[in-house]
């Protein structure tokens, strides 16, 4: 059996756990506390972070984007970066978005603010950061919309990495209760469509010890 090292709330071990339940692949998630520096861990990846994929036959793959290249070219069904370059392209774009632009600007204020600082006994949040990442969110919720005004899927006409990159930011920013969804209907009826997918419910059952999440989380209606 393939073994996932992911960590809780962490938007790109959850872009890989997406990507391998689109793939129909079946694997054992080990949860890793990567700011522990086990070293068995920094054996598997001397970065030292998740997401860390260690296939049957003993091969080892860390970063996330690398990873979900990796599984999309090796395993059917499907082309989750697209069929074309253009298509291919657009896609990259996406994702770096998504991993680069909406992580900084929204995921590490709010998940690393509330949740890493208290896990790493790093200190009280900064309410200045939970406020930025709060007023950042709506932007990238418009520009959400905005794209699902124009194509079906984020990336064009086909769900694909774009759509993994952008949901699995979200949510965990949604499992904290911190996505205004109310005046967002376009990302919200957008995240219900992913939500729906049989790749996506096992991170809706996800329960952290001692932080529950909101109600809706888990709900495909919200």
């Amino acid at each position: 059996m393939r073994t996932l090292y992911h960590g809780w709330l962490s938007p790109f071990s959850r872009k890989v756990r997406i990507v391998l339940g689109e793939k129909g692949l079946e694997f054992d998630l080990v949860v890793e506390k990567d700011w522990e520096r086990r070293r068995e861990f920094l054996m598997l990846n001397p970065a030292g972070t998740v997401p860390v994929l260690v296939e049957q036959d003993g091969a080892v793959f860390s970063d996330a984007n690398a990873i979900c290249e990796y599984l999309d070219e090796s395993h059917s069904p499907g082309a989750l970066a697209g069929t074309e370059a253009r298509d291919r392209a657009e896609t990259r774009r996406l994702v770096a978005w998504f991993d680069q632009k909406f992580f900084r600007e929204v995921t590490s204020n709010l998940v690393g603010e509330k949740l890493y600082k208290r896990f790493m006994g790093m200190g009280t949040p900064d309410s200045g950061a939970i406020r930025a990442g709060h007023a950042n969110l709506v932007p990238h919720l418009e520009y959400i919309a905005w794209l699902c005004d124009r194509r079906t899927w984020l990336g064009g006409a086909n769900f694909g990495l774009a759509d993994i990159a952008a949901a699995a930011q979200i949510s965990c920013v949604d499992y904290l209760g911190d996505v205004p969804w109310a005046g967002h209907a376009g990302a919200k009826d957008w995240y219900a469509r992913v939500k729906s997918r049989p790749s996506f419910r096992p991170l809706l059952a996800d329960y952290i010890p001692g932080l529950p999440p909101p109600k809706h989380y888990a709900n495909l209606d919200f």
